[in-house]
């Protein structure tokens, strides 16, 4: 559907969300094609983040077949003026062993680059920086040196201290590892392990912030896959217990934590609703307590690979929907309410694996899509948001809120709402794509529904609408 169609659409067969509205234009750029290879280019999980910022400078990982069938590398991609432009693809490895799922981290000019390879017989962790933003590049460094397996990686970096977490089968288990270093990885300390429970820990996210270090994953202890939560408040030289964060049916999985001074923010895919969704979770006091979960996807279908940005009172979430696109969603008052979806890239084709990074006002996502050929040809694409708008959301057109009228008290709200002086009055509520879904009365708005975004109108025919956001 073109945009003049959906606009015909919007004010065919949903004037209400018009009436006293003005259109907000997308603030996101066209996507942009950052690998031309004939064969595979793949970013990794939404644990370890493919794309890094800091000021101007954007710096992308992946892993990439172009050396022919069975053969992965390491590549990197920089941009020096904010994605604007981009430089020449750098191979990062040259052994003939399969290298994959980088993950990248990124303090000033160091930029830090971790994966897992065989070189070496089995899966182990090794890791390469540069000290010029992408520049030239150091010697590979190899961090683990056990004998069973070590995968899927996670950096995270504050000044010029380096943490890596990864999971690791040296136990007869998968569990979780970290390692440290404290000199803008020129060394490292040794492997700590930061799991000890009777099933598989797996897939580790790790995100710092000076001090405090705080790691999530996925556990299978309690007989479905939960997502736990540790931390270090001492730069990793100790760590508190273990915190299951979920505690739901069926499994909960594909966690990935960022932080902002004492925010902790945690999404995941959870199968509670029957199809994927992503829920997400928060501590407001650096992980000693935790907010209740929170349901951020409601579409028809899966919504997988969730990954996270933050900085300040905003948080960035994209995720990958089943035969949609790369969505995105934001919070600009630290993650206590969300604004609707909105559509990053939509496609016919296979899309994977997006990863969001934040400097300043501007967005950076990364993601692989097929787009361009068979599945023998998967390409790295690239799109950015400069003004960290959430632009035009899917279906809707937002209101402004002084001119919304009655007031809804309180908005957000648990389990409803009320609009003082209205409380006899009956009201139409509608969702975000415009169908109604039930009339209520003034003084129990939204009683009974899904959490969301909803618009509400006055049933006796006025025109103007109020916004209102179930939380839970």
């Amino acid at each position: 559907m073109s945009k003049r169609t959906l606009r015909f659409v919007l004010l065919s067969v949903f004037p209400l969300l018009l009436c006293n509205s003005s259109i907000v234009l997308a603030q996101w750029e066209p996507d942009v094609r950052l690998t031309f290879d004939p064969l595979l280019s793949a970013t990794s999980y939404n644990n370890a983040w493919c794309v890094a910022a800091s000021g101007d400078s954007v710096h992308v990982v992946w892993y990439d077949s172009r050396h022919g069938p069975g053969t992965w590398e390491i590549y990197y991609k920089r941009s020096t003026n904010g994605g604007t432009a981009w430089g020449a693809d750098t191979r990062l490895t040259y052994d003939d062993s399969t290298s994959s799922f980088p993950t990248v981290a990124v303090s000033g000019p160091n930029v830090h680059v971790a994966w897992q390879e065989m070189r070496d017989q089995n899966p182990e962790i090794y890791f390469k920086r540069s000290t010029d933003a992408g520049s030239t590049w150091g010697a590979d460094t190899r961090l683990t040196r056990d004998t069973s397996y070590s995968y899927y990686p996670s950096l995270a970096v504050f000044g010029s201290d380096v943490h890596a977490v990864w999971e690791d089968g040296r136990d007869g288990n998968s569990e979780i590892y970290t390692k440290r270093s404290t000199d803008a990885g020129s060394t490292w300390g040794p492997d700590v392990r930061l799991t000890n429970g009777p099933a598989s820990s797996s897939i580790p996210s790790v995100a710092v912030t000076g001090s405090n270090v705080h790691v999530v994953w996925s556990d299978y202890r309690d007989g479905d896959l939960e997502i736990y939560a540790k931390r270090s408040t001492d730069g990793g030289a100790s760590w508190d217990p273990d915190v299951r964060l979920t505690n739901a049916p069926n499994a909960s999985m594909f966690a990935s934590v960022a932080v902002s001074g004492a925010n902790v923010h945690v999404v995941w895919t959870d199968q509670r609703d029957i199809d994927p969704e992503v829920y997400y979770k928060r501590s407001t006091d650096g992980g000693t307590t935790w907010d209740p979960d929170s349901r951020l996807t409601y579409r028809q279908g899966s919504s997988l690979y969730a990954s996270i940005a933050a900085s300040g009172p905003l948080v960035h979430v994209i995720w990958k929907d089943v035969g949609q696109g790369i969505y995105y969603k934001r919070s600009t008052d630290g993650g206590t309410t969300w604004d609707p979806d909105t559509v990053v890239t939509y496609s016919s084709s296979i899309v994977l694996y997006p990863s969001v990074a934040v400097s300043g006002s501007k967005i950076h996502v990364v993601w692989w899509d097929q787009r361009d050929g068979p599945s023998g040809n998967v390409e790295i694409y690239y799109k950015r948001n400069l003004t960290g708008n959430s632009g035009v959301q899917e279906g809707v057109v937002p209101v402004h809120a002084s001119r919304l009228m009655p007031h809804a008290i309180p908005n957000p709200f648990v389990n409803f709402t009320t609009l003082p002086g209205h409380s006899s009055e009956l009201f139409s509520l509608y969702d975000i794509s415009g169908r109604k879904v039930g009339s209520y009365k003034g003084d129990r708005v939204g009683e009974g529904l899904l959490p969301g975004v909803y618009f509400l109108r006055q049933a006796s025919g006025h025109t103007k609408s109020l916004r209102i956001i179930k939380l839970r």
